[in-house]
């Protein structure tokens, strides 16, 4: 939920002639809900004053526990929940255009995980937004807050603890599938008179989130993967894994996106 001064400050941007999509990217707010302020400034009374209805009090683990601990990591790096009309949230994953195959299992964890079962794509100018809507969302997500997420503590719950102590790597690839990568470095080196050229894979992650960035680490040594945290100007912290041993498990369990 946003309160009516963030709204306001967001229609400000918006009166001054900048896009949609530009003041989204600034705020860190949907287009969609922009969109609907532009109508009702005024939040809408929400469900969430009270429990549930499929939770009750307290929210029930999904029951897929491999399928959400991989949408978790993508939430946690590419994704949002802003609240849709009556008592329904849409869960949105920006995901490139460029892998295909990282928007098709996105599509599968959320048609997993939604108590609905749906999920559709939403195209935009080099990424595919893949949405769920359900009334649900916050309850399966509840890092789900106001502003940017780098701007606000970010912590699971002991549930949410429990499902990635027990599916480490789907938790590692979900990260990795949203704000990380595989790339192929190479060196040359001179062996017996003659420059031989050498290739070697690496693993990145990166987020301007510090609470985001340690759950990636301490995942990363509850599975045995070496890493290394890069010196940087900027804001964002990129985490390395670069050891032979550690990329060859990167390999077997995550691999690069497709």
């Amino acid at each position: 939920m946003y309160d009516t001064s963030t709204r306001k400050r967001a229609l400000a941007l918006v009166a001054q002639g900048r896009s949609l999509n530009s003041v989204s990217k600034e705020t860190g707010i949907s287009r969609a809900a922009i969109r609907s302020w532009q109508t009702r400034i005024e939040p809408l009374p929400r469900m969430r004053q009270t429990s549930c209805s499929l939770c009750g009090p307290n929210a029930e683990p999904p029951k897929y526990r491999a399928a959400y601990a991989y949408l978790l990591g993508l939430y946690l790096g590419d994704g949002c929940i802003s609240p849709g009309m009556r008592s329904g949230y849409f869960l949105r994953i920006a995901c490139a255009d460029a892998w295909p195959g990282l928007i098709n299992a996105c599509a599968a964890a959320i048609e997993a995980i939604n108590p609905n079962g749906k999920a559709y794509r939403v195209q935009a100018v080099g990424y595919t937004s893949v949405v769920g809507y359900s009334g649900h969302w916050p309850c399966f997500f509840p890092q789900h807050g106001p502003g940017k997420k780098h701007e606000r503590r970010i912590a699971l719950a002991p549930w949410q603890q429990t499902i990635v102590d027990a599916q480490p790597w789907e938790f590692t690839r979900g990260l990795i599938h949203s704000d990380g990568c595989r790339i192929t470095n190479w060196t040359t080196r001179l062996v017996a008179g003659e420059y031989k050229r050498y290739e070697y894979p690496r693993y990145f992650f990166t987020n301007t989130s510090t609470d985001i960035i340690r759950l990636f680490t301490a995942t990363l040594d509850r599975v045995g993967v070496e890493w290394k945290s890069l010196n940087q100007s900027r804001a964002a912290v990129t985490i390395s894994v670069a050891r032979k041993a550690s990329v060859a498990l990167m390999d077997a369990h995550v691999g690069p996106k497709y």
